[in-house]
Parts: structure tokens; sequence; C-alpha cells
């Protein structure tokens, strides 16, 4: 229990003197003589005394190794002085006295530095010696000297090193120099040759033998005459890489136009990307290997010449397809446009030669970006006028369903045609406010760009007007049907009052008419949705009081604008029954 207490971490800072104290306590909770207690004290005493010998022991045998790890470093030191040829060196140490420790920290870093000292010197003398012998034989015209000379490392002084550079310092600047020329010139060939589709092997040999790529660097002549028949040699072949890129530009430049005008496809221009990447790259940038070959340079003359062949006939096509965008962009907004006297303007610029092609496709582009903005101009108005078609559809729809009479029979269809009715009431109360903000939207629009806003060649505003004026008419004829309806209640009332009955009705018997869940519309159940002119001229005169007859040229709405409720078609089969006669 003592023991573990002594060395647990939680209970904070233990000594000898804790312990001991501990120990008391545990005696005398245990009740341990005084016998036992001194017994067992001096046996820690005892162990206390072998664990210090221990100690010493493992001293004593650690400063035996250092001090003789001393001798060997200073016995070291001298040899190495010695045999570099100095007395003494700037990292000597000073001091000799301190402890072993420090005198052998001390004397660490001159040894370092000494032997560091001897490689370096053993190799400037082996690097000396054997540059010598090389330069010598490659400026003599030996390109086979390979020996390497001995370097005696009982004398490295500097005084015999001093001797060897003096012989090769002019030699070996001079090789250095001319080898180094030489491999710039080589490289340069082989980048010009490999650019040029050329066969490097056989142009670098034709000035020596030695400087093609299966000899060592060190191997290759570096006499004045083949330094001078290298410079040539790049010399000539810059000026043919720089002919023939400026011809390969040319021929870009051709194909690419030539592509603009017949608006060629990307597959087929992607065949010629290598002849067209280096359209605005300078001689320098034209790196690639075999970028200007003669045999690429023949493909894309054959190229452009086809394609200048083709371009007369296919002018025409290229011309009436951009025409056909154009034609689709105007449909799709509803602008009226002639296509027809386009196109024959078009064949007849062609034909007459008095355009250029180019100039004709870039007019043609300007159009189509004009058109391109006057759509997303009119966008907003079209998405609306989109709307007050459907309603008026559904207005259309809606009348007939309530001048239904059997339109709550229990047939097929009949609770569709009910819940299309709820939604179309609540679509057709939209149609004011609607027909509002589109005037509204189209004023602005007219006062923006100060001209009309046509809808398939009909004025906007015309008609929203004529709708608007329709719809009135329609109220107005609503309120004389109900105002009818209240008379002949009164009639039937006074009549009731008299004879003590009131008289059914005479009702015409027909055939029922059961309202399918579809739209009104053509044959085919699709509304028409373009407004025109004409396009309804004979349903808005239709739906006037009485049928009368509107003379003006005004456009017309969508016919059937107005929903008639369930109360409003009630009231006009009352007020269209024959009134009974008096008896």
């Amino acid at each position: 229990m003592a023991v573990t207490d002594g060395h647990n971490p939680l209970l904070g800072e233990t000594t000898c003197g804790t312990l001991l104290q501990k120990l008391q306590q545990i005696w005398d909770e245990v009740g341990e003589s005084d016998e036992e207690r001194d017994k067992m004290l001096l046996e820690i005493e005892q162990e206390c005394l072998d664990v210090y010998k221990k100690k010493v022991e493992q001293a004593a045998k650690s400063r035996a190794q250092l001090i003789e790890a001393l001798s060997d470093a200073k016995i070291e030191l001298a040899s190495l002085l010695s045999a570099l040829g100095e007395k003494s060196f700037v990292g000597m140490p000073e001091k000799t006295s301190g402890t072993i420790k420090e005198q052998l920290a001390a004397i660490a870093p001159a040894l370092e530095q000494l032997w560091k000292q001897k490689e370096e010197r053993v190799k400037e003398f082996s690097d000396v010696q054997s540059q010598i012998q090389k330069i010598c034989g490659e400026i003599a015209g030996n390109l086979n000297v390979n020996e390497t000379p001995a370097v005696d490392e009982t004398d490295l002084s500097l005084k015999n090193l001093d001797e060897y550079h003096a012989q090769l310092q002019e030699l070996q600047k001079e090789k250095s120099d001319r080898l180094q020329k030489v491999l710039e010139l080589v490289n340069n060939v082989h980048d010009l040759c490999a650019v040029l589709g050329m066969d490097f092997f056989s142009t670098v040999t034709e000035v020596h033998p030695s400087l093609n790529d299966s000899t060592g660097v060190q191997s290759k002549s570096i006499s004045n005459d083949t330094l001078a028949r290298l410079a040539k040699t790049v010399l000539v072949l810059k000026e043919d890489k720089k002919q023939r890129l400026h011809k390969l530009q040319e021929l870009a430049t051709q194909l690419i136009d030539l592509w603009n005008l017949m608006d060629t496809s990307i597959e087929e221009r992607k065949l010629f990307n290598h002849v067209t990447c280096n359209m605005s790259a300078s001689v320098d940038e034209v790196t690639v290997p075999g970028a200007l070959a003669m045999d690429l340079i023949e493909q894309a003359e054959v190229e452009v010449e086809r394609l200048d062949q083709l371009k007369a006939s296919r002018m025409k096509e290229i011309a009436f397809k951009k025409q056909a965008e154009l034609e689709e962009i105007y449909v799709l907004v509803h602008i009226e446009i002639d296509p027809e006297a386009a196109r024959e303007k078009i064949m007849a610029l062609i034909d007459s030669g008095n355009v250029e092609p180019a100039e004709l496709l870039a007019n043609l582009d300007n159009q189509i970006s004009i058109a391109k903005e006057e759509a997303l101009s009119r966008k907003e108005i079209l998405e609306k006028v989109e709307k007050w078609m459907s309603a008026c559809e559904e207005e259309s729809w809606l009348e007939d369903y309530n001048r239904d009479e059997n339109r709550y029979n229990a047939s097929r269809g009949a609770h569709l045609n009910l819940k299309r009715a709820e939604k179309a009431r609540i679509l057709v109360n939209k149609i004011p406010a609607l027909v509002d903000t589109l005037v509204a939207k189209t004023r602005a629009w007219e006062e923006d760009r100060g001209m009309q806003f046509a809808y398939d060649g009909v004025p906007l505003l015309a008609m929203l007007d004529e709708y608007a004026m329709l719809r009135q008419e329609r109220e107005e004829e609503k309120r004389r049907i109900r105002d009818q309806k209240k008379y002949h209640e009164q009639q039937n009332t006074e009549q009731e009052t008299i004879f003590g009955s009131r008289p059914s009705p005479a009702r015409p018997v027909g055939t029922k008419k059961v309202v399918g869940p579809r739209a009104n519309g053509g044959a085919n159940g699709t509304p028409s949705r373009r407004l025109s002119l004409n396009a309804h001229l004979n349903g808005s005169r239709s739906s006037t009081r009485e049928g009368r007859s509107d003379s003006t040229n005004r456009p017309a709405a969508p016919v059937n604008y107005v929903a008639m409720s369930k109360e409003d078609a009630a009231s006009h089969i009352s007020g269209t029954d024959p009134v009974p006669a008096s008896p």
C-alpha cells in the first residue's frame, strides 16, 4: 500500500520524507514493534547504498571511455594536419583545459572540418589531373582519352595543388566554352529538325560524325571547324522555319475564313487543329515536333484549294440557312415578315456577284442579332398575351358550358366539366386585371421603342381595345337580359294574382347537349392562338347586341370573351322563353 501511494501521480509531489512519514503512519496503524521498524529502516539504507555504488562504477567507466576518445581525437588531428601540410588552422581549439566532455566538444568540430577539407582536397587533385589530360587530348583531336591519374594522399598541400591549377586554368576555360557552345548548337539543330520534320541524325552528322546522340558529351568535337559549320547549319534551319511558319499561318487564316463563310462543322475543323493552333504563334513559340513539316503544309494547301472551289456552291445554302434561322426567330415572337422577298433578294445578290460572301453573311448575322434582341424585349409581353388567350379560351368554353341545360346531369365526364368550370370562373375573373397590365406594358414598350407593338401584323393595343369594347357591349347585353327577365317575372306575378296560378312557360323540345371535357376550338380540339385583323371578325360581330354589324376596320379580340354565371345563363333562358298569352 505504501509503495502504491508513493508512485501514484495523483498524490502530488513525492519525497523520501513524505514516504517515510507515510510508512510511520502505516506502522502505527498496524502496531509494528520498534525492533521491526529499525530492521526495516536499516534495509532501506542498505538498498540506497547499493544504488549509489552502482552509479559510481558506471560513472567511472564512462570517464575512462571519454579519456580514451579524447586521446584518439588528438592523434587523428595531428595526422590530418600533417597530410594537408598545415601546422594549424582557423578551427583549431585554443584551450586544452576543462572537463573531458568540454575538451571533446572543442576538438570535434576541428576534426570534422579537417576530414571534410581532406576529402575536398583529394577530389580537387583528381579533377585537376583528369581534366588536364582530357582537354589536352581533345584539343589535339584525340577524343579517346579516358585514363584517370592516381592521387597521392600523403601530400595534399595547397602548394602542390596550386601547381596543377596553374597548368589547368587556361585549358579548362577554353574547353568549357567550346563544349558548351557545341552542345547548344547541337540542341538547336535537334529542335529545329524536329519542328521541320527533318532527319536530325543525317543533318548533324554532315557537320561532324561525333555530334550525333550516340556519342558521349565529352567525345564531341570542339574544334573551330566544327563550331563554324554548326553555327551555319542553325542559321539555315531557322530561316527555313520562319518561311514555313509564315506560309502555314497564311493557310490557317484562309482556312478559318472559309470555315466561317461556309459554316463548317466543328468536327471538320478539328481535322486541321494542328494547322490552326499556330496561327498567332511566333517563331520561337512553335516547338511541337512535326508542326512545320512539308507534308502538313501541302495538306493545308490542298484543303484550302478544295474549300475555295466549294465556296461558290455552298454560299446559297449557307445564306438560306441563316435566313431560315432569322425567320424562325420572328415566327416565335409573332412578328410578320416577307420571307419570299428576303430570299429573292439574297438570291439576286449572290447571282450578281456585287457583294462579298463574308459581307453578306455578316449582314445576316447582324440581322439575327437584332432579331434576338427584339425577341428578348417582347418576351414578357408575349407571355402575358399567351395567358390572356388561354383565359379567353376558357371564357369561351365556360359560356358554352353555362348554356348547356344538362350540365348538372349525372352523365359521364360531368364532374370533370364542373371542376373545369370552377377553375375557369376564377381565371375569367382575372382577365380585366391581366388586360390592364398588358395594356400598360405594351404602351411602355411602344414609348420606349418609338414603334407599334404588333402581334402577327395586328397592333396589340388595337386588339386589346376591341376586346374591352366587346366585353362592355356584352355586359350591356347581360343587363338587358336581366331587365327583360324581371319584366317577365312581374308579368307572370300579375297573371298569377288574377287567375290564381302561374302557368308553366312553354319550352321547346330539343336534343340534349352534353358538354365534354374539351377546349373550345377547331375540329381537332386545339384552339387557334393567332390573333389577326380578320381571324375573329365574324365572331366579334356576332357577339354584339341584336346582331349589330360592326363596320369599323379595327382588329378583333378573341370571341366568347365573357363567361356567363349560372344565374346569367338561367336569366338568358327565361328571357328567351315565350310568354303565355292572357286568356
